[in-house]
């Protein structure tokens, strides 16, 4: 989006910075500062190391923004203030309870209603747009897949910090928060950055189920649980199947320990509170669901982005944690399923369950089967 115009509302003698925060909050956002764009100049060279090193996986995209994403202002030359947003959607209850519920599902908290992406923007627009029609000023808005380094520059406006597990943490909303951010040509009074306050803490660190931070302030996303069951497209590794647990979308794990919680509210916003078939959903039930169910069931949820096939994967992968036998007969009508995907994970979810079995259908599978990571499932069972 970039607006500019000349038209104006009634007269509010209140400062330009005042009034845009005020209206910010009206809109639904619950903070909001303002960042010079070259308020984080570190956050280039990070970057590039972190790509250097491979720790973005498959996610390649981000090889080719580097540069726009380490510079606001390769992104918008023009572009003088960033007008930093966010967006509170702080749980009404503890996600990692449902991790011992080994028959439910577990959704990240951030997916268990609309897509945040659309919710945030559509709301980002709405401040711009008044912004510019009150000023005459340009705007430009972006929400996460725009290649805006979002956390950085919310701390260098003083939303927050990026806490030991690279996310950020507010002292009055913990590690609950959608960011986005208006880009403008207006020259407006920026805030100071927010100092870190993690101290010696490392919950966050500790607690992850796959060890995917190799040192504080460093994520490898190739260990992470979100990126395997959201970002990755092929076979979850072998080794990371028995730690994912139930998790069938996402990990709440390091925001969930993160201390700084104790202060936040659960989200006012009611797009962002959980539907009731998203908050304990069963395995059985999310198992069964072909394409057009599961479309439906997911329907302006940001879970209906990964498909089908890749979302029963990851059912399958809880199943075989689960140690749930009533669930096998879901299992073997798997086992024939059109997709590699599904395949893969009914043998290895056969195998936890039902080992003798697995070994019984493994070598008429293995004569039939052309799929070469489906036969290498197949053969770990043998």
């Amino acid at each position: 989006m970039q607006t500019s115009t000349s038209k104006r509302g009634p007269r509010d003698d209140r400062p330009l910075k005042e009034r845009l925060i005020a209206r910010a909050l009206e809109a639904g956002f619950d903070a909001v500062r303002i960042a010079r764009p070259d308020a984080a100049p570190q956050a280039a060279a990070r970057l590039a190391v972190w790509l250097a090193e491979g720790r973005h996986g498959e996610m390649t995209w981000m090889e080719g923004t580097l540069e726009r994403r380490g510079r606001p202002v390769d992104l918008w030359p023009e572009v003088k203030s960033v007008v930093m947003l966010a967006m509170n959607y702080g749980p009404d209850e503890n996600p990692l309870a449902l991790l011992d519920q080994r028959d439910r599902a577990a959704i990240s908290v951030y997916a268990r209603n609309r897509d945040y992406h659309d919710l945030v923007k559509s709301r980002l627009k709405q401040v711009a747009r008044w912004l510019a029609e009150t000023t005459g000023g340009d705007v430009k808005v972006f929400v996460d897949t725009a290649p805006v380094m979002e956390k950085p520059l919310a701390e260098a406006a003083g939303l927050g910090w990026q806490g030991k597990h690279t996310n950020l943490v507010s002292r009055e909303f913990g590690s609950w928060l959608f960011l986005g951010s208006i880009f403008t040509t207006l020259d407006l009074e920026a805030d100071k950055g927010h100092e870190d306050r993690c101290g010696e803490c490392s919950r966050c660190l500790d607690i992850c189920p796959t060890k995917a931070f190799p040192a504080p302030y460093q994520l490898d996303a190739r260990r992470c649980i979100s990126y395997l069951t959201i970002e990755n497209k092929d076979h979850i590794p072998r080794e990371f199947r028995k730690p994912i647990g139930n998790r069938i979308y996402g990990c709440d794990d390091c925001l969930a320990v993160c201390p700084w919680n104790k202060f936040a509210q659960d989200a006012r916003e009611i797009a962002l509170q959980p539907r009731d078939d998203l908050r304990a959903p069963t395995l059985a039930e999310l198992a069964v669901l072909d394409d057009a169910a599961f479309r439906a069931r997911f329907s302006g949820s940001p879970v209906k982005r990964i498909g089908r096939d890749r979302f029963t994967r990851n059912v399958l992968i809880a199943i075989g944690n689960s140690g749930d036998m009533s669930l096998l007969d879901i299992v073997r009508t798997h086992l024939g399923d059109a997709s590699p995907l599904v395949r893969a994970m009914a043998i290895w979810a056969l195998g936890e369950l039902a080992p003798d079995e697995a070994r019984r259908l493994a070598s008429a599978a293995l004569a039939n089967e052309e799929d070469e990571a489906v036969i290498e499932e197949w053969r770990a069972v043998e």
